[in-house]
């Protein structure tokens, strides 16, 4: 089985790229993020002609997360309330959820945080305190946790480590609540086929930052441990970086 995901940056603008993508890489499930669009306006059609089953949880204009897959997913739900009870987090979209084969996969598109300090950087904290929480409750279940966490785990995440010492997606805090999250049992499927640092999964679009390979891996999946034992390969594709007016950030994918 082949998963991916993606923080597209707008599904509409970037759905040409999408279905170029997924016709050259014919997975199993896409994963998408930031989709900034209502569920009525999802373009649809284009996908499910090309063999995907789509859920999705949007609003206008900010974040957005979607499923796509080939074969129905099951216990489909959206948010932290189904599983935890009423969260006044949910008006945000950002967590989708499904079982596909006995996998359950977690889409997730955690808040950027703004500035270490802020109010929003205090609800991102809050959000992956109550993250936790919720992956703990669905656990023993075999889980792919994937999505963009705009969090770079370590150092060797960030082209430039020492510019943005506990800065916002690099600071202590953020860095230790992903951390706790991890101690439930996920781990880094990236980091068990590569250990060097220089692989980025977004580039700012400013500064040429995409030609220089000034970029961050905040993108990832997280499995659990028999699942983990099972993973062949996690790749980044830059290729969909490349093209016109392309997301500032590019596909991950594992395969197990």
């Amino acid at each position: 089985m082949k998963i991916a995901t993606w923080n597209v940056n707008s599904v509409r603008t970037r759905l040409e790229h999408i279905v170029q993508w997924l016709g050259d890489n014919p997975i199993d499930v896409l994963c998408l993020q930031e989709t900034k669009v209502v569920d009525k306006d999802f373009p649809r059609s284009p996908l499910e002609e090309i063999g995907y089953h789509l859920y999705v949880s949007g609003q206008k204009s900010y974040n957005g997360v979607a499923i796509l897959s080939k074969t129905p997913l099951e216990d489909v739900t959206q948010g932290f309330s189904p599983i935890l009870g009423t969260s006044d987090l949910d008006e945000q979209k950002r967590v989708l959820t499904g079982v596909v084969d006995g996998i359950r996969i977690v889409n997730l598109y955690v808040p950027n945080g703004s500035a270490v300090g802020s109010d929003k950087y205090d609800y991102k904290l809050g959000w992956l305190k109550v993250l936790r929480e919720y992956l703990q409750a669905l656990l023993p279940a075999p889980m792919v946790v994937c999505g963009d966490f705009n969090i770079a785990p370590e150092d060797r995440d960030i082209y430039e480590p020492t510019a943005f010492k506990n800065r916002i997606m690099a600071s202590d805090l953020e860095r230790q609540a992903l951390n706790s999250i991890l101690e439930l049992g996920l781990a880094d499927a990236f980091r068990k086929f590569t250990l060097e640092a220089g692989h980025y999964s977004w580039w700012d679009y400013r500064a040429a930052a995409f030609r220089r390979n000034w970029g961050w891996r905040i993108d990832h999946h997280y499995l659990t441990p028999d699942i983990y034992e099972r993973a062949i390969s996690c790749t980044i594709d830059k290729a969909p970086r490349k093209l016109p007016q392309p997301s500032d950030h590019t596909p991950v994918i594992v395969e197990f």
